[in-house]
């Protein structure tokens, strides 16, 4: 293990130029105009791999293409896959960049550009620890298979499919996913739930064209009013959600779980100063951490009606509509759930417009026992890797494909996750800490001894 240790130390700046190359593809999957660029991000992954002497190809789905790539296999070895995504979100908006998105910037020990923490900074660096381990000739304890897709941020649309496609090849004891993140440097995580997801598009039609507010006003509904009024009822002042049903299945925090959430840090002044907000909100007999994290919300994501340009122009506008995302649980399912959004919205949508319901991705949420031979082998390379005791940990996000791994591949996902709070991810500035980077590839390379001596013999 210390030449693998070595190994990564002396080619720290490599691997940070690497990065850099890997940051300037701008792999946007939501934009249709930059396919080529997913295609050519997608390439630089697969000569990365080959580089490195593992099996690589690159497989097509309907979307955009997979990277697979994987050491040799052994007879009696365990196998590791390791889950990462080179697509990123959009950069919008541009000018609150403080230096163009794909071109990245390095401040101290920070790499500023989209992507590099959201995924590819994540992924890669336990691409260097593999690395590590063939150039020292140092022999992996394991097998290991790499999926990094290009359609995470669209919902991973097909790569479910491309498991079911694949899965006597992708067979595995257990899934490792670098994609959440930690407190600081001093709490290092393993992340043992992720909140799901279920999103809906509500869109109320009024008058058949915008009507003068002044001749017509008054007579009429007004669709964004109406939809206000609408959406102010999914919540009561207290933050609890007021669709009825809406908690039947919400599974009820433990004290061992709840004593484990207190014990990362947190102070709710540096919270709401970090924030920018007055004054903190959640659900009430929740502290901010499990807020955030452990109970569902209702989110409005974009609020859309009426005449937005400079100026005023007296209307009522022919519709209003809004964006929604509900965070779910365990064991809240999310076609439940739409089910009981849209009896609830029916009954509260007055008889004056019409109500259109679209129902957008969705995720279940994820749950693994933080107490499993794996999960405890985590945390063990974790302390190793980072000098101190690691923290388990709830994420508010939501990683869907988890629990694709867990029905097609029957294997649990352990989330070892890189980012920090501050890297921004889907925001402008998003950026991702070198010290990080540096720990997470010797994270790695103490990970596979760990899970592998975990697992049973066959």
């Amino acid at each position: 293990m210390e030449k693998v240790l070595s190994y990564l130390s002396e080619h720290q700046p490599r691997f940070v130029r690497e990065l850099c190359d890997y940051v300037r593809f701008p792999s946007v999957s939501a934009q249709p105009q930059h396919q080529p660029d997913m295609a050519a991000c997608a390439e630089w992954l697969l000569n990365r791999c080959r580089g490195l002497g593992l099996d690589a190809r690159v497989c097509p789905t309907p979307g955009h293409p997979v990277v697979l790539a994987r050491t040799p296999r052994r007879a009696g070895r365990r196998h590791f896959m390791v889950y990462g995504h080179y697509d990123v979100q959009p950069p919008e908006p541009f000018e609150l960049w403080k230096s163009p998105p794909f071109e990245p910037r390095l401040e101290g020990r920070s790499l500023f550009a989209r992507g590099a923490s959201d995924n590819k900074g994540q992924h890669l660096a336990h691409l260097n620890a593999v690395e590590a381990y063939l150039r020292t000739g140092t022999e992996l304890p394991c097998d290991l298979t790499f999926v990094v897709e290009g359609e995470e941020e669209v919902g991973s649309r097909h790569l479910a499919d491309f498991l079911k496609t694949n899965r006597a090849e992708l067979a595995c004891d257990a899934v490792v996913v670098s994609d959440t993140g930690i407190p600081d440097l001093k709490h290092p995580a393993l992340t043992y739930a992720l909140r799901g997801i279920t999103a809906v598009e509500i869109k109320l039609h009024g008058p058949s064209r915008d009507l003068h507010s002044g001749i017509y006003g008054g007579s009429v509904d007004n669709p964004a009013m109406a939809l206000c009024q609408l959406l102010a009822k999914l919540r009561d002042k207290h933050g609890r959600i007021a669709i009825p049903g809406f908690y039947d299945d919400v599974a009820a925090l433990s004290a061992f779980e709840r004593k484990q959430l207190a014990r990362l840090p947190f102070k709710e002044s540096a919270y709401r100063k970090f924030l920018g907000v007055p004054q903190l909100f959640g659900e009430r007999g929740f502290t901010p951490i499990e807020q955030r994290s452990a109970r569902p919300t209702v989110e409005i994501n974009g609020l859309t009606s009426g005449y937005q340009g400079e100026g005023s122009k007296t209307i009522v506008p022919a519709w209003a509509s809004a964006k929604l995302t509900f965070r779910l649980v365990p064991d809240q399912q999310p076609k439940k759930i739409i089910a009981l959004i849209r009896k609830h919205l029916a009954s509260l949508c007055p008889p004056t417009v019409r109500m259109e319901l679209k129902t957008g991705h969705g995720g279940e949420p994820y749950l693994v026992s933080p107490t499993s031979a794996l999960a405890q082998a985590s945390l063990r390379a974790l302390k190793r890797a980072f000098g101190c005791e690691p923290v388990l940990m709830r994420e508010g996000g939501s990683i869907p494909i988890v629990t694709e791994f867990k029905k097609v591949l029957g294997a649990d996902t352990l989330l070892l996750g890189l980012a920090l709070p501050d890297d921004n991810a889907h925001s402008p500035n998003e950026k991702f800490s070198l010290d990080c980077f540096e720990r997470g590839m010797r994270m790695s390379a103490e990970l596979w001894p760990e899970l592998s001596g975990a697992c049973k013999t066959p």
